[in-house]
């Protein structure tokens, strides 16, 4: 058995194969999901899991370098935004960078993997950009 919180087969194997710079993105229940792009779908039902809880398990695991976020996050002051603030603070999400959600959607093209959660908040997407323990 694994020692740490994650314990779902899918997402553990995406952690263990990312690359420097490689995306990762963690999204509402509402985000589309490019062609070509693997989807690790998470949602059970609306808010299960949440945002928040798959962000958190995810970054027990996985060295981020940097994070993307939607402007539009901001903007409406999701209730997502004082941990996500609380997160960056730490520094467990590296760099910010901000776009439009529609630019952040032409990114999630890029991305090795969406995971969708059961998020209905608007706009609780994130990607995140590995980094490296060395």
């Amino acid at each position: 058995m694994k020692k740490t919180p994650l314990l779902n087969v899918a997402l553990s194997r995406l952690i263990a194969s990312l690359g420097h710079g490689d995306i990762v993105v963690i999204g509402d229940a509402g985000l589309p999901v490019p062609p070509g792009v693997e989807l690790i779908d998470l949602a059970l039902t609306q808010g299960i899991p949440d945002f928040l809880s798959t962000l958190q398990v995810v970054l027990c695991e996985m060295q981020v370098e940097s994070h993307v976020l939607a402007q539009e996050v901001l903007d409406r002051q999701s209730s997502a935004l004082q941990a996500l603030e609380a997160l960056n603070a730490e520094g467990a999400l590296g760099a910010r960078k901000l776009l439009s959600h529609d630019e952040f959607k032409v990114l999630s093209r890029q991305a090795r993997a969406i995971v969708r959660t059961g998020e209905c908040q608007p706009y609780c997407n994130i990607a995140l950009i590995a980094g490296v323990t060395f």
